[in-house]
């Protein structure tokens, strides 16, 4: 009898995220030994993972920086501690891998430093360690940078924890850090498009990268039972990460998304859907008392409202918005393919 060799499709992936399907087939079904005091372990949309610490919790998070500039360090440090903080953990602790190209000038190196030194002063962590080296076969600086941080142990946050009937919560804006990024690397191309006093406003929304501060917040609310960040593929691709870590379905009002003034103008000026741009900086959660939530947020200084609720999972996950002559129509919230971010910058640097 011939044996037949067993086919694998071999499919080149894109650029951004693996799809689910992808994450699912090629990594999360290889995870090693299962350990009762790995509490949250790797799942589709966590971004932390969650140790039982014997009376408290650890949440350790990790993200690559790719293509970084001196501001790269200041970015991986804010980035991986908002993943933290979206457990409710206070971060505590950066360990920071540098890998530079061949030819790398010590003046980088010195730049990356301090800008997570920046950074980590910023949200109250220390460096405790890393790697440095230059890689040969690289073009372009990586920074990887993993956080530690901790929580009590009846009191941390998965972005799996929403039930049906919760309210869901976003602060600050859409496409915050998308919008921040454009701005700065084509000013040039938006200086004829966009007006000059909104376009610095975008330049300016960088600052404002950090969620620490509200997750907090959220964290010690007594109603909240879910928080998600708001990273690549942006606050639809968040929202269907939590639908899918809590077996839920949702119902969004995109009338009542914050899509502040500067963001809008970027967006509508380059043809991008703010709702799928990366939005760094802007955290969900979901909570059965939004407005109780909304106005501990608001007394601490941040911007947030509530844009829809929860739903059984048999009753979908829908985006409502209001067609001019049409009324209401419904249009389904799908796993984004890539963050509009990718779509655009690829245009724009082919021109």
């Amino acid at each position: 009898m011939t044996e037949v060799a067993e086919v694998t499709k071999v499919t080149e992936v894109k650029a951004g995220k693996l799809t689910l399907g992808q994450l699912n087939r090629l990594v999360l079904n290889r995870k090693g030994k299962k350990r009762a005091d790995v509490l949250l372990g790797a799942s589709a949309g966590e971004d932390s993972a969650v140790l039982d610490f014997d009376g408290q919790v650890c949440v350790v998070s990790t993200d690559p920086i790719t293509g970084a500039d001196a501001e790269g360090g200041w970015l991986a440090v804010h980035v991986s501690c908002n993943d933290v903080a979206a457990c409710g953990a206070e971060p505590v602790a950066v360990l920071l891998t540098l890998l530079l190209p061949e030819g790398t000038d010590t003046k980088v190196i010195e730049g990356i430093m301090d800008s997570a030194s920046r950074a980590a002063n910023e949200v109250g962590v220390e460096i405790a360690g890393g790697h440095t080296e230059v890689t040969p076969g690289l073009t372009k600086v990586i920074i990887n940078s993993t956080v530690i941080g901790r929580a009590p142990a009846d009191r941390w946050f998965s972005s799996g924890g929403a039930s049906p009937g919760d309210d869901i919560v976003i602060t600050k804006t859409a496409g915050l850090e998308g919008a921040a990024i454009l701005a700065h690397d084509y000013g040039a191309v938006l200086a004829d498009r966009v007006e000059a006093g909104s376009l610095a406003k975008a330049r300016d929304l960088g600052s404002q990268i950090s969620v620490v501060k509200e997750a907090s917040v959220a964290a010690s609310h007594p109603a909240t039972t879910g928080m998600h960040d708001v990273t690549e593929g942006g606050v639809l691709g968040a929202l269907y990460e939590m639908a899918e870590a809590s077996s839920t379905g949702l119902l969004i009002d995109a009338a009542r998304v914050p899509l502040w003034p500067e963001v809008r103008d970027i967006c509508s000026a380059l043809g991008i859907d703010p709702f799928r741009l990366i939005s760094s900086g802007a955290l969900i959660v979901t909570t059965s008392d939004g407005e109780g939530l909304i106005r501990a947020l608001q007394d601490h200084g941040t911007k947030a409202a509530v844009i829809g609720c929860i739903l059984p999972e048999n009753e979908g996950r829908w985006l409502e918005t209001v067609v001019e002559g049409r009324g209401k129509e419904r249009q389904e919230i799908s796993q984004p393919e890539s963050d509009e971010l990718w779509r655009i910058k690829g245009q724009l640097d082919a021109t």
